[in-house]
């Protein structure tokens, strides 16, 4: 009884957990996360583990995807993250935070 009630309780807490999980929107909405001029994201303020895991794995696909269109256009990883950072910014709802020469500014 005690086994079957634990794998219960295990189940339902893997199927609750991504209800907890904060996404990116979430987290920029939240004033958490910000774009910069870098192309990469930054946390606005110190981060809980689960806002930087978020950082982590998207700034990693980003810069993948960086990588990629510098290798087709034959120019640097560094020029495509400015022009990402730069879009990113423009981009960016009023309201949201991104990093301007060193400060986060609200948008």
């Amino acid at each position: 009884m005690k086994k079957s009630l634990f794998l219960l309780i295990l189940v339902l807490s893997l199927i609750c957990q991504p209800a907890f999980a904060i996404d990116l929107r979430m987290a920029k909405i939240k004033g958490l996360v910000g774009e910069t001029a870098t192309g990469y994201l930054a946390p606005v303020k110190p981060p809980s583990p689960e806002v930087a895991r978020l950082i982590q794995t998207i700034n990693a696909k980003r810069k993948q995807h960086y990588q990629e269109i510098a290798r087709r256009n034959r120019t640097s990883l560094q020029a495509v993250e400015v022009l990402a950072g730069k879009k990113a910014i423009e981009k960016t709802p009023a309201g949201q935070f991104v990093k301007v020469n060193g400060t986060w500014k609200k948008k």
